[in-house]
C-alpha cells in the first residue's frame, strides 16, 4: 500500500498538535481569575474612553467654552454627555 506524502505530514502534523495540547501546562485558578481580572479592568478602560464627551472651559477674558475637543492649555472640565440632560453653566467655574 502506498502512502502519499501529503497524507503523512498532515497526519504526523495532527499527532504533533494533539500531543502539544495533550501536554501543555494549564493556569492555576489564581491565574485564571487574575487574567479575567485584567481583562475585565481593560474592557472598563475601553467603555470608559468609548463615552461622548464635552470639555467646558474659559478662555484668558473669562469666556465660557464648550467644545469636543480640550483646548490646547489650561483647565477644563470634562462633561460626560450621558449624566445630565443639560449643562449646568455656573459663574464660579
Amino acid at each position: 500500500m502506498r502512502v502519499d506524502a501529503g497524507w503523512l505530514l498532515l497526519g504526523l502534523a495532527l499527532v504533533a498538535g494533539l500531543a502539544w495540547w495533550a501536554g501543555r501546562e494549564r493556569p492555576s485558578p489564581a491565574e485564571t481569575d487574575a487574567r479575567r481580572h485584567r481583562a475585565e479592568r481593560a474592557a472598563a478602560e475601553i467603555a470608559e474612553d468609548a463615552r461622548p464627551v464635552l470639555y467646558r472651559w474659559r478662555d484668558t477674558q473669562g469666556v465660557l467654552h464648550v467644545t469636543d475637543t480640550p483646548p490646547k492649555q489650561g483647565k477644563y472640565e470634562r462633561v460626560h454627555l450621558d449624566e445630565d440632560a443639560a449643562i449646568e453653566v455656573r459663574g464660579d467655574r
